[in-house]
């Protein structure tokens, strides 16, 4: 059977038989729509993340105070912990590869300004912030670099903040109070928007040294440090730890790099991934039982063409490769029409919820149809194998 013979008796079958053919491509179609719908979402889902997470760079590693890290019985005095100290940011400046450090103490405080009265977030930092975390000063300038045990009171302002206590008004050079302390405004932070739902323009930046007299703490509650792009991240790491643990007498301090961090949450968001897609998969496998069940029926009413096709000399081979190709491609054309429509719904959500991240991956879209032919082919197989094994001359008396 030559193979442009092949195609026509193949698609002169499907458009033949338009209804069954349509049903059956219709559950292929469905199962690729929920594998493209829920792998586009889990995928968003996976770049928004890691976005949110990265905004910041990747270059980051985080000092927080005390060892995470279990320990059995009383330790008694050796149990406590040393707090992170301005000096101790200031110490790390000097490491090898080390390009920016910045001291972070947050918390929540009344801002007031001409009769103004607003609650927001309030960050001590360092000089440095800005560089660390990747952030833009929008008009003015940032924290100086000066003494912090000498720090003056001077605040940056979010552009949220600057909106509702300033607005039409130029706050360059003005006075607030924050916490019942009297700050000059030097600064308005460009746009950050919300990660992870915190808004990062609801804030006001103020010295290290002037949060921890605000909040009445003793210590750092983080240390942000930024190093060389091209350093190897493990000799940071055991550079940090050495130096801190010369000036604390011990490891009482943990170091999360950001770099792994990312590494870690990928993982985890991967098998997300992965697994919204294997569920979507599953109406793939019942695409399949339906095309199983569609063809057996299709052999049985077609029992006297295959006799016919037989007494005219085809051979089992030629009739096995008929009955699969037909299978093949109405998976086939079921697995685009699935395309088609997951794409078009994953795009019409994103239109109607845009904060919903949709991202649908050609890889997929290439596995999924890839899916749907094998499926198709596999499905196929029992149908065929007995649709070619039929006796001639009983098939001719088929009614």
């Amino acid at each position: 059977m030559l193979f442009p013979d092949l195609i026509r008796l193949t698609t002169s079958s499907i458009t033949t038989y338009r209804l069954r053919s349509f049903l059956t491509a219709l559950g292929i179609a469905i199962g690729i729509t929920a594998v493209i719908m829920l792998t586009s979402i889990g995928e968003g889902l996976h770049r928004f993340v890691l976005a949110e997470f990265s905004q910041f760079g990747t270059n980051l590693i985080s000092i927080q105070p005390g060892k995470t890290q279990t320990q059995g019985g009383n330790v008694g005095i050796f149990g406590s912990v040393r707090q992170l100290s301005i000096e101790d940011a200031q110490s790390l400046r000097h490491l090898p590869n080390v390009e920016y450090v910045d001291p972070s103490v947050t918390g929540n405080a009344e801002v007031r300004f001409n009769g103004k009265t607003r609650r927001t977030t309030v960050y001590g930092a360092g000089h440095d912030f800005t560089k660390v975390l990747a952030s833009k000063v929008q008009t003015g300038s940032f924290l100086p670099d000066e003494d912090p045990s000498q720090a003056r009171a001077l605040v940056v302002l979010g552009s949220k903040v600057r909106q509702e206590l300033f607005a039409g008004l130029n706050p360059l050079g003005s006075y607030l109070r924050i916490g019942g302390q009297r700050y000059r405004v030097i600064g308005v932070m460009e746009p950050k928007g919300q990660i992870l739902g915190f808004d990062m323009d609801d804030t006001v930046i103020i010295p290290a040294a002037r949060a921890l007299e605000l909040f009445n703490r003793s210590g750092l509650m983080e240390i942000h440090l930024s190093y060389s792009a091209n350093a190897d991240l493990q000799g940071v790491l055991n550079a940090i730890t050495a130096l801190l643990k010369e000036r604390h007498g011990r490891v009482d301090f943990t170091l999360v790099p950001q770099e792994k961090a990312l590494e870690v949450l990928g993982s985890v968001l991967d098998v997300i991934t992965f697994a919204v897609g294997a569920l979507g998969g599953i109406s793939l496998l019942v695409g399949g039982v339906g095309i199983l069940t569609i063809m057996t029926m299709a052999v049985t009413e077609r029992t006297a063409e295959i006799g016919l096709l037989r007494a005219l000399g085809a051979r089992e081979r030629q009739v096995l490769t008929l009955f699969l190709g037909e299978a093949m491609l109405l998976s086939a054309l079921g697995g685009l029409a699935g395309l088609a429509l997951g794409v078009g719904i994953t795009q019409a959500l994103h239109l109607l919820f845009p904060a919903l991240p949709v991202h649908t991956p050609w890889l997929f879209a290439v596995l999924a149809e890839l899916s749907a032919v094998s499926i198709g082919l596999l499905a196929g197989v029992i149908p065929a194998r007995r649709a070619a094994r039929l006796n001639p001359v009983e098939a001719l008396h088929a009614e």
